[in-house]
């Protein structure tokens, strides 16, 4: 059946202004970090993908090595790009990064010239795409200078390939250094996509104040602590959850005994609000308009809409806020 797109997806968005360019984000952005590779579903990932463009979510973020295996995640977006979303492509952000290793060898990682160019030409190809929207840095490059790295995005915009650039990873100090080459080259930094949640507070010391000083945009992953800020972990570590899994980013041990005491605390507080705590964690990154965009993973359509529905209640009241820094600071 051809897909055909709902008529009212763009009521229930909210959209923020990234920095102080002109392109706008959706406050909910779809990462397919997890659940989109050639080991997954491609129908349950085209149900996902499908009903986030249906629910306003017209930012589909990405990086090369998106799987597993590395590729596959922009593999199977190109298919959804040809399949279902070609007559969208212009209602649509696209983005992808380079950073990681990729393929073997002294060029398939990190931040030369040569990787990150070579990278997104590999990702044009496989998304079936002339450009993306937003073309990041995934991490910095302690072995390559900062001018090289920074001198590449330029060269991606003025070749055509990205329309924005953005860096992922990179620390406060970092940032401004980055900041200032890319201005000075003229393709101004558009976003920087940092992890951030209740449990990971770390762009709350410095970066944030760089960010805003600078006219840049801010769009956070793991918003929901890779799973812990969700309703998944208050009766323990399900056998189906990421941290009983091997080689995930969420360890078993990570998930002690004050951990869960602060989760099933911030769970009641987010009963009270009429959230789910997935929910509530979403509207605490996005409080005060600090942040332009909440970046969510999905397995399930189920998740998506609980995670949009979020923001229908994006204001805290100070004794909340309050409330949330008790529990945090529990030891």
């Amino acid at each position: 059946m051809v897909y055909v797109a709902s008529e009212g997806r763009y009521g229930g968005m909210k959209y923020n202004r990234v920095g102080k360019s002109g392109l706008f984000l959706p406050a909910i952005s779809l990462g397919l970090w997890h659940n989109f590779g050639g080991v997954d579903s491609f129908e349950n990932g085209r149900n996902i993908l499908r009903k986030a463009f249906d629910l306003g979510i017209t930012h589909f973020d990405l990086a090369n090595n998106y799987g597993p295996p590395p590729g596959s995640a922009e593999e199977m977006l190109g298919k959804m790009m040809k399949a279902d979303f070609a007559p969208y492509r212009d209602e649509l952000v696209i983005s992808t990064k380079a950073g990681y290793q990729m393929w073997e060898g002294p060029y398939g990682d990190w931040g030369s010239r040569k990787y990150l160019i070579s990278s997104l030409d590999q990702s044009l190809k496989r998304m079936g795409l002339e450009y993306v929207d937003i073309f990041y840095s995934h991490r910095p490059d302690p072995h390559t200078p900062l001018e090289e790295t920074m001198g590449a995005l330029d060269q991606i915009v003025r070749q055509g390939k990205a329309l924005y650039v953005g860096i992922s990873n990179y620390s406060p100090t970092q940032t401004q250094e980055a900041i200032r080459i890319l201005k000075e080259l003229g393709t101004p930094l558009l976003i920087h996509q940092p992890r951030y949640s209740m449990f990971d507070r770390w762009i709350e010391d410095g970066l944030q104040d760089v960010l805003a000083e600078n006219g840049v945009g801010s769009i956070v992953f793991s918003p929901m602590a890779q799973g812990l800020l969700t309703n998944k972990y208050l009766g323990g570590i399900p056998t189906d959850s990421r941290a009983a899994k091997q080689n995930t980013f969420l360890k078993k041990d990570q998930i002690t005994e004050n951990v869960l005491g602060k989760i099933q605390q911030l769970n009641a507080l987010a009963i009270e609000r009429g959230q789910s705590l997935a929910q509530m964690a979403l509207a605490w990154v996005l409080r005060e308009g600090r942040v332009t965009s909440a970046l969510v993973g999905a397995s399930k359509v189920s998740q998506l809409e609980d995670n949009v529905s979020a923001l229908r209640n994006l204001s805290f009241t100070q004794e909340e806020l309050t409330k949330i820094e008790d529990i945090l600071a529990q030891n």
